[in-house]
């Protein structure tokens, strides 16, 4: 992900704005391009894409905090998803999340000290035969227990990140 100045990163979304908006739902693909682009999308950004696509920064932060994969400020380099859902629930993932929570030293929507992992809370994987169920990059897990886990988190310090990014239908 890039680092930029504010100046230079309005630029880019300017740019990106101007590359998307004529597309159907232009919203979507751009928010992802801009997160894709900057490894999150700033607040002082929302007031570009909204009027390049002529809508209310309301309609712009509704979106954003509609999907779980937007983000508005930066997020470590593996985003570790436990899933909270009703079925999850009945399967352990209360005591996943303690145990998630106790190993990484962090609470939900934070990130570990060394960068490596920003751990969040999301309602449905879509997994639920097979909960309690986790999100690592791209890879979903079911059946995750304590030792998993921790297979899955040693796994993702020592494997490269994810080469393909999520598309505009994985939001």
């Amino acid at each position: 992900m890039l680092q930029a100045t504010p100046s230079d990163t309005l630029s880019r979304v300017k740019a990106i704005v101007a590359d998307l908006k004529h597309k159907p739902g232009a919203l979507l693909p751009i928010l992802h391009k801009v997160r894709d682009t900057l490894g999150h999308i700033p607040e002082h950004t929302v007031p570009v894409i909204a009027e390049g696509l002529q809508i209310t920064r309301a309609e712009v932060h509704g979106v954003i905090s509609f999907y779980h994969d937007f983000n508005t400020q930066p997020i470590g380099n593996h985003r570790l998803q436990i899933c909270r859902a009703e079925a999850c629930q009945a399967r352990g993932s209360r005591e996943l999340e303690h145990y998630a929570r106790e190993r990484l030293g962090i609470d939900y929507h934070q990130t570990t000290r060394d960068g490596e992992f920003t751990l969040e809370p999301v309602y449905c994987l879509g997994n639920c035969a097979t909960g309690p169920s986790v999100r690592i990059g791209n890879h979903i897990h079911g059946r995750v227990s304590a030792e998993r886990f921790d297979a899955i988190i040693d796994d993702a310090i020592t494997v490269p990140l994810d080469p393909e990014p999520l598309t505009e239908g994985d939001a």
